[in-house]
């Protein structure tokens, strides 16, 4: 079988994406669609990306049932936001042109990962309020863009999920939407045998990933290789963006490099700070019993929190 630069690059990309996301329980859609709409349409490529992640949304939820009864009634408003966000998104999918909804996803995804990528904590006290509205949007920007991680993960971080519940959370509703999206796509006529046929370079890459990645993360700090995969996908968001504005002669070539050389060095900044913090372990002072039974102050070591977030 003979295979172009775009289908080389889809399987690794995906490969990639598969192993972040058998580490993280996140992350496939948001690595794989910067790098993949370099070759393909919105169009093409969201249909195939979508059947997957419904399988991969399933697994996540699995494994992650034991929470899914703590956190349910928190996300139902979401759930209720994500259907009529879905059916709008959908539509625009197959009126919109393929470049410009590039560009939109580009936009959209790029501050929303520099967001996490800062650290940004800014929890939510009515958390109820946003849920539906918040809901629609992340219905509409999954359906057009197959990306849903980036302020879902800004959301469940800031207000207080744990792990677990985290990504129950994170699974519960990528489910909904997957589902409910690639349903939306079938009554709209969206799957063509061009983007089905993207199915045969992806899965392999998952089915090999989702395991690799679960070793990778057992052996290494889960921190580290989120903020690691989040610089990745900052870098690759800023050139996909520079190469569309590019093509719709909206820059020149100069000045279309210049928006990715300035993604790359904001990003450096942050990655920077990020190792600089981690870096600096706190020492708190403990009292501990001795053997002879006087109470003596040591100097111990703060344990870090791990904080899981979704690119």
């Amino acid at each position: 079988m003979n295979l172009d630069v775009g289908q080389i690059t889809l399987i690794g990309i995906t490969l990639f994406a598969a192993i972040v996301n058998g580490a993280l329980g996140y992350g496939f859609s948001s690595l794989t669609v910067p790098v993949a709409l370099i070759f393909y349409s919105n169009r093409i490529l969201n249909p195939a990306l979508v059947l997957v992640e419904v399988a991969l949304n399933s697994y996540v939820l699995l494994v992650n049932r034991g929470s899914i009864r703590k956190i349910w009634k928190r996300v139902l408003p979401i759930a209720c936001g994500l259907i009529p966000g879905v059916i709008a998104g959908s539509y625009a999918l197959s009126m919109a042109s393929p470049e410009w909804l590039k560009l939109i996803t580009y936009l959209i995804v790029l501050p929303l990962i520099l967001l996490q990528a800062a650290g940004v904590r800014r929890p939510i006290r009515s958390e109820h309020l946003i849920g539906v509205p918040f809901g629609v949007g992340v219905g509409v920007l999954y359906s057009t863009t197959t990306i849903s991680g980036p302020p879902l993960a800004l959301l469940f971080n800031n207000q207080g999920f744990v792990k677990g519940e985290f990504r129950a959370a994170i699974g519960l509703i990528r489910m909904v939407e997957s589902t409910v999206t690639a349903t939306a796509y079938y009554y709209l006529g969206v799957y063509t045998t061009a983007s089905t046929g993207l199915l045969s370079s992806i899965i392999p890459s998952v089915v090999i990933g989702i395991p690799i990645g679960a070793y990778v993360i057992s052996r290494m700090n889960a921190e580290t290789f989120r903020r690691i995969c989040m610089s990745f996908d900052a870098w690759v968001v800023g050139f996909g963006l520079s190469k569309v504005l590019i093509e719709l002669g909206l820059f020149t070539s100069l000045r279309a490099y210049g928006v990715w050389l300035g993604v790359v060095l904001v990003d450096l900044f942050l990655l920077y700070g990020f190792f600089t913090k981690t870096s600096e372990i706190p020492t708190t002072t403990l009292a501990v019993e001795l053997s002879e039974g006087s109470s003596e102050l040591m100097p111990q070591k703060t344990p870090t929190v791990q904080d899981d977030l979704h690119v």
